[in-house]
This record gives structure tokens, C-alpha cells and sequence, in this order.
């Protein structure tokens, strides 16, 4: 075997890990962006992951390798070098939301692999004629054909499998449908929000289940094939309350969710410019939340969050409901006499007929009080006792990244809200680190993404009350810099030296360890998603 076949043979290898690996990682994105190729392509867009510098440079090494100027041995040292760089980078890198194989993206990627294949052979078959080298060099340069065209491949698998997914959908929902029909008695509270639901969720798992059997939607499954799913797998007979998150991207999301469920109870914890790159407008996100309340029958009960403005004007005449609310005036229930310590959180529930209950709950931030209120409204409701209420939310633990606190060697508090970040969320998160006494109060922060044509305007009001709060701030990549630096300046509260830059988490985390000391207090305040790393 001469050293030019070993070397081919060798690019092959590497060229053809770079597309398995670069295939996962394009199928993990189309996941998250619901299996839809509108998103998907909105995500290119938004990401320009298509022309992203690695993969230009793929294409180029392609013409290369096409050109008859080209020196074969160059093309194949340039495919070993290419291959195993982006096969190493691919290989070694954690993504925060990582893809999760199903019976559904198990299928697309074969697919994909079956395409490529079919692609490579066909280029094989033409180009083999040729003048080339080998049948391995004219392979690779197919296979890196590929790679540059990864996106199309995963779509177009995602076409012809369309009909199959289709079939597949349907068998699974009517057989979730005629599982909660065979269940008359079993109680439905749907949960939905810009924000707060899968807190709201877990608040009101914890404390229903003080005095009911019940499920919740786990994880994120808060779309359609979300909810069949949980139906199908962990529903079971004996369960009395089924807690259901319900997420939206867009109008009619809710009400599909509904159409399958018909909840009895629903919470509206939030409308605000959450997801406006889908939505477009505020009114859309007010109208998609809404399908929540529209479709609970006349002895339901909604339950929404007066605190915002897009709740509280719009008027609930279907069914009884009840409103609630930390800063809103008027509303059936609120929570009075909050106050924070390192220790957590105590405040009063004030509701109908001179109703109260003193809480207790080692959560933090007006945020969690706000889910937790709408918890307590529900269960109230449902008739468990207050005692179980109590001890149930003094029990709750924080949900991990949601303004959960803990404290590190050193005499460091740690205020860890790095799930996510919206506007409301994040002022809460800000000011629970404004009232922290002692040492340095220190934020570390990306900024807030998916706000549509607001996105400058927020995350510039977002920097202003982080420089209302804080004495320092570490900003995060360059996505948000220049806004939230901005608003930061414009307080004139926190000097230039404290005001920090770092391109990644890693360099944030290095210019902490220099900074903090013992007493200081540190919110991470959101963790950007791998779609705008």
C-alpha cells in the first residue's frame, strides 16, 4: 500500500467523522427548533451557521479539490487536516442543550446518512471517469460535498420522511386521546406563560401532591408530541391531577395542546417580548397564551397574573377567574410583607373573604414568590389544606438554574438564574442581588436573546438595572456587549474598572477568580443557548 492510499484512506476517515458528528450536531438544532423547517431556516439565518467561517472553509478546500490546477496530494493533505480539526472540535464540544435521541431524530439521521450515501455514489459513478487520482480521493471529495451542504441534507430527510411522521403522529395522539377519555375523573391544569410555567409547574407538582396523586409533564415537554408522549408512557390510572406545560412558538400551539388535553384549571403566569423573533408582536403572544383560557369549559377556572399588563386588560368571560398578583392592585389574591435573606424568602398570601396564609420557602427573587403564588392559588382551590400548602412550600427545593442559591468555599454566595433570562425574570433576579449586603455584589451575564426588533432597546434597559444593582459586571460574548455596556455607563453607578468584557464563560469564570472574595455575591444571570454561541 503506498503512503498516497494510506493518506487518502486516512482523509476519508476523517472527512466522514466530520459528517456524522456535523450531522448530529445540525439534527440537535432542527430539534430544538421543533422539527420545523421554517424555524430551522429562521435559525440559519439568525445564527448564519451556513456560512459560518468552518464551514467555508470546507467549501473552499471542495473547489480546491475540483480545480484541475489542484495537486492531488495538497487536496488530500488539506482533507486530513480539515477532517481531523472538525472532527476533534466537533467530538470535544458540550452543548447546554444537547440532542436527545428519539425514536423520531433516530430516524431522520438515518436518513441523512442514507442520502449521503446515495449522493456520494452517485458523484462516484460520475466523476470516476475522470482523470483522478482514486476511487478514494473522488469519494472524499463527495463526501466533503456533503458536509458543506449538511443543512439541506437533515431538511431533506425531514421532507421524505414527512408521510411516515405523519402516520406516526397520529396513531400516537389518538391513542393519548382515548387514554385520557377512558380517564373521566382525572383532573387537567394546563400551565403556560412567557415565562415562570415550569417553575409554576414544579411548585404546584410539590405542593398537589401533599394531597392528590399527580403528574407533570416532565422536562421541557411542553409542545404536542410532549404531552402524547407523557400520556402514553407515564399516565397511569390511578393518577387524579395531570399538571400540563404547554409552550408556544406561535398561534395555535396552546390550543392544539388543549384539543388533546381539555384542561379544567389553567395558569397564565406571564405575556411579555418573550419569543417576538416567532411572534412578532406582543398582541400575537397575548392572543397564543390566551388559547389556555379560551379553551377551559364554564366551570373551569383560570388563573392569571395581573403583575403584566397584557393579562390584566384582557378580559376572561368563558370561565371563572381568579387573578392574582405581587405589584397589581385589585386582584383576588397577592402576596404581601415579602422579604428576603440569604436564608430565602417569607410572605403572605392574601386572598377572597379576608383569606391568609404566612409562607416560608428557602426560594428567592420575586419571581419564584409571583410562580409560587400562582400555586397556591390553584391548590387553594383544589381544597388542600393550608398546612400541607405550607409545608409543602417550605420544602420546595430551587428548580437548578432558576434563581436557585447556594454558597462556595471561600464565603461566596452564588445566585445561579442561568437557565434563562427575560426581561421581568431578570429586574427580579437584579434586585434580589441588590438587596445582598456585605461584600461585592458581582453579575455575570450574556444579556437576554430571541426579543425580535427590541432586542437593543431590552438588553440596554436590562444593563441599566444592572448598573443599579450591582458593583460589578462581567458582560458575556458579543452579542449583547455594546447594548447592556451602554445602559451600564449610562447609570454612571459602576465605575470603568469594575465594567468587564470576557468572549466566553470560561474567561468570565477567569476573571471572577481574581475578583471575588470572601462575602461577594454572584448572580449568573442566563447561559445562552448553543443556537447563538
Amino acid at each position: 500500500m503506498t503512503l498516497h492510499i494510506i493518506l487518502a484512506s486516512v482523509a476519508l476517515v476523517m472527512l466522514t467523522a466530520n459528517l456524522l458528528l456535523e450531522l448530529k450536531r445540525d439534527l440537535m438544532m432542527f430539534q430544538q427548533n421543533s422539527y420545523r423547517p421554517s424555524r430551522y431556516r429562521g435559525w440559519l439565518k439568525e445564527s448564519q451557521d451556513s456560512t459560518s467561517i468552518r464551514r467555508l472553509i470546507g467549501m473552499a478546500i471542495w473547489f480546491i479539490a475540483l480545480s484541475s490546477l489542484s495537486h492531488p496530494l495538497i487536496s488530500l493533505i488539506l482533507f486530513l487536516i480539515y477532517g481531523a480539526a472538525g472532527t476533534w472540535s466537533l467530538w470535544r464540544y458540550k452543548y447546554k442543550k444537547p440532542l436527545v435521541w428519539t425514536a423520531r431524530s433516530t430516524r431522520i439521521y438515518a436518513v441523512a446518512i442514507l442520502l449521503c450515501i446515495a449522493l456520494s455514489t452517485a458523484y462516484t459513478l460520475f466523476a470516476i471517469h475522470a482523470p483522478t487520482p482514486t476511487v478514494l480521493y473522488v469519494i472524499s471529495v463527495a463526501v466533503l460535498g456533503c458536509y458543506c451542504i449538511s443543512h439541506v441534507v437533515i431538511t431533506a430527510a425531514n421532507f421524505l420522511l414527512k408521510p411516515v411522521e405523519k402516520a406516526i403522529s397520529k396513531h400516537y395522539y389518538n391513542d393519548a386521546a382515548a387514554r385520557l377519555r377512558s380517564m373521566p375523573d382525572l383532573k387537567i391544569i394546563g400551565i403556560t406563560g412567557s415565562y415562570g410555567k415550569t417553575s409554576t409547574k414544579h411548585y404546584l407538582h410539590r405542593i398537589l401532591s401533599e394531597q392528590y396523586d399527580t403528574l407533570m409533564t416532565p422536562g421541557s415537554y411542553n409542545t404536542t408530541l410532549g404531552v402524547v408522549r407523557t400520556v402514553r408512557e407515564l399516565l397511569k390510572p390511578y393518577n387524579e391531577v395531570f399538571i400540563v406545560e404547554m409552550g408556544a412558538k406561535s398561534r395555535g400551539d396552546i390550543k392544539e395542546i388543549c384539543d388533546l388535553v381539555h384542561p379544567s384549571i389553567g395558569i397564565i403566569t406571564a405575556v411579555g417580548p418573550q419569543h417576538l423573533e416567532s411572534f412578532k408582536t406582543i398582541d400575537n403572544v397575548q392572543a397564543a397564551k390566551f388559547e389556555l383560557a379560551d379553551a377551559l369549559p364554564a366551570d373551569g377556572i383560570a388563573i392569571v397574573n395581573d403583575d403584566f399588563d397584557k393579562i390584566a386588560d384582557r378580559p376572561v368571560d368563558n370561565t371563572r377567574c381568579l387573578r392574582y398578583g405581587i405589584r397589581a392592585t385589585g386582584t383576588d389574591y397577592h402576596a404581601s410583607d415579602v422579604v428576603y435573606s440569604p436564608e430565602g424568602t417569607t410572605f403572605t398570601v392574601c386572598g377572597p373573604d379576608g383569606y391568609t396564609l404566612p409562607l416560608r420557602t428557602r426560594l428567592m427573587g420575586e419571581c419564584n414568590v409571583s410562580d409560587l403564588l400562582a400555586a397556591v392559588v390553584a391548590a387553594h382551590q383544589l381544597g388542600v389544606p393550608d398546612s400541607k400548602i405550607a409545608s409543602a412550600v417550605a420544602a420546595i427545593e430551587p428548580v437548578e438554574h432558576r434563581l436557585s442559591i447556594k454558597r462556595i468555599p471561600g464565603g461566596i454566595t452564588i445566585l445561579d438564574d442561568a437557565f434563562n433570562s427575560n426581561p421581568v425574570g431578570s429586574r427580579m433576579a437584579l434586585e434580589v442581588l441588590g438587596s445582598m449586603q456585605g461584600g461585592k455584589r458581582i453579575v455575570i451575564t450574556p444579556g437576554m436573546i430571541e426579543l425580535g426588533i427590541e432586542q437593543y432597546e431590552l438588553n440596554r434597559r436590562f444593563g441599566e438595572t444592572i448598573g443599579l444593582n450591582t458593583d460589578v459586571a462581567i458582560i458575556v460574548g458579543k452579542y449583547n456587549r455594546d447594548a447592556i455596556t451602554e445602559g451600564i455607563r449610562s447609570t454612571g453607578k459602576i465605575k470603568e474598572e469594575s465594567l468587564h468584557t470576557a468572549d466566553t464563560f470560561a474567561d468570565a469564570q477567569s476573571i471572577l477568580s481574581r475578583i471575588a472574595a470572601k462575602g461577594d455575591t454572584v448572580l449568573y444571570e442566563n447561559d445562552l443557548p448553543d443556537t447563538f454561541k
